[in-house]
Parts: C-alpha cells; sequence; structure tokens
C-alpha cells in the first residue's frame, strides 16, 4: 500500500513539472511579458549608462530588437549593469533574465551558462598609446603590463594560448583599463576589437589591428534554457535577414575602420 501511495505521488510531481509547476519551463525566457537584461555601463559604443540613467550602444540595441522579436517591447525592459565578474551568479540567481553585454562564447562558460548565438564574431586585438610604436603585434607584449579585468578571458589569450610572457596587471573594468593605459599604469589594452573601436574614438592611442582571435558574443541565459535559447537564436537569425544587424553595425562602428561581418554567424547550438 505504502509503495502506491508512493508511485501516486512521484506521478502527481511529474505531471505537475511537465504543466509548468515546479518544473524549469516556468524559467525560460521565452513566453515572459517582461525582461531584465544585464549589459554593459561603461562601454563606448556597445553598452553605455547615460547620465539620465538610460542605456545606449551595440549590445542595448541588439538586446531591444531581440526582446522585441520575442514580444516583449522597450517599456517592458529593465536594464541592469552587469559587470565581467558577476555575470555567472546574475544568471544564476535570476538577478537578471539575459546578458548581452559583450560575452563571449567559451567552453568553460558553457559549464554555468546557455549561450544562445552568437550575435556577432569579434576578434582580439590590441590598443596601445601613440609613443609604443614598438608594439606592432600580440608577440611584442612580451614583458609588457597588459590589462586583466576580473572575470574577462582576453589577457589569458595573450598569456595562455599565445605563450607571450606578458605582466598582467587587475583592474576592475575596461573603462579603467583605458584609463590606467592614459596614465601610463599599463603598457596596452588587449580585447575584443568592438570594446576597444569604442574606446580609441575618444583618446590618443591606435589599435594595432593585428587580431588574433575568434570573439564569439553569445546571449547568456540561465543554465538549461534551451527552449529561451531557440527562440533568441531565431531572433538573431531575423535580425541579419532583415538588415538590422548590418544598420546597427555600420550605426555604432561604421567609422572605426574595422571590417565588420554582416552575415549571420554560425550558431554554436543550445546546451
Amino acid at each position: 500500500m505504502r509503495a502506491i501511495r508512493a508511485t501516486a505521488v512521484l506521478l502527481t510531481a511529474g505531471l505537475l513539472a511537465g504543466c509548468g509547476l515546479g518544473g524549469t519551463e516556468e524559467e525560460s525566457v521565452a513566453g515572459k511579458d517582461s525582461l531584465v537584461i544585464g549589459v554593459k555601463a561603461d562601454q563606448p559604443a556597445l553598452g553605455v549608462k547615460r547620465p539620465d540613467g538610460t542605456y545606449e550602444g551595440f549590445d542595448v540595441d541588439v538586446a531591444t530588437y531581440i526582446a522585441g522579436r520575442m514580444g516583449v517591447p522597450k517599456s517592458r525592459i529593465r536594464w541592469r549593469t552587469t559587470n565581467s565578474s558577476v555575470r555567472e551568479d546574475a544568471l544564476a540567481k535570476g538577478t537578471v533574465d539575459m546578458i548581452v553585454a559583450t560575452y563571449s562564447i567559451t567552453a568553460k562558460r558553457k559549464m554555468k551558462v546557455t549561450f544562445a548565438g552568437p550575435y556577432y564574431v569579434a576578434h582580439q586585438d590590441t590598443f596601445v598609446r601613440p609613443d609604443a610604436a614598438s608594439i606592432q603585434n600580440v608577440r611584442d607584449l612580451k614583458g609588457k603590463r597588459i590589462c586583466e579585468v576580473t572575470g574577462s578571458n582576453s589577457w589569458r589569450r595573450v598569456i595562455e594560448e599565445r605563450h607571450v610572457a606578458a605582466r598582467p596587471v587587475t583592474v576592475g573594468t575596461y573603462g579603467a583599463c583605458m584609463d590606467a593605459l592614459a596614465a601610463g599604469k599599463l603598457d596596452a589594452v588587449s580585447t575584443d576589437d568592438l570594446i576597444l573601436a569604442g574606446f580609441a574614438a575618444g583618446r590618443p592611442g591606435r589599435i594595432i589591428n593585428a587580431p588574433f582571435t575568434d570573439e564569439k558574443y553569445g546571449v547568456g541565459l540561465k543554465k538549461g534554457d534551451l527552449r529561451g535559447c531557440e527562440e533568441v537564436n531565431r531572433a538573431i537569425t531575423a535580425m541579419y535577414q532583415d538588415g538590422t544587424a548590418q544598420r546597427l553595425l555600420t550605426k555604432w562602428f561604421g567609422k572605426s575602420g574595422l571590417k565588420l561581418t554582416t552575415s549571420v554567424p554560425q550558431f554554436e547550438g543550445c546546451t
């Protein structure tokens, strides 16, 4: 009799979970009528928080488009500054529903986050002061002080993947990196070319134009949200097919001199 009761309880729990009561379906971004989206606040042309509290940039526009395709208008989006060091925790704890913030897809991150996209493939490059003529490629960073942003992998790609014995200096954000570079506390800032292009527009210095990686910018979702991932991928595909991606890239980076890709990126697959 006890076995029968136990089986009935398990069956009931399974049915409830299947209906979305206590299951993972209710945690999906798909079907939500409002969204909290994590973005950067200090990356020019990508994600910037303006004095009036609103956000602007390529990532913000991409997130707005994706949300709109999912049935969530701009008026029902709440933006939250989400720095590199807290992205995984913010998704796991539900502080944000999704993150669109130069969030490169990596095997290590995919253990904690479900990624849709990529929505763009950037390339790591290096920004230096005008007086740093000797730095022409990543190998020239040997012995140089480079920026190590907490939660970012860019500095690792120089030291661990390219085996260049640079000297990482820990700094909180890329905005702070650029300030430290200008103050002579760093010799170079090496990260995604879109990030560098945004900063280069208003600062003395140069991008050395020697890219050495592919940086696949993904939309971060809570681990296991496969339904949401598939819906976001459909939105990204539409964004490229209807010309919005090209328009946004031109709007924010058209004057940067970077070679911009306007075809749909190859998706990683929802896992």
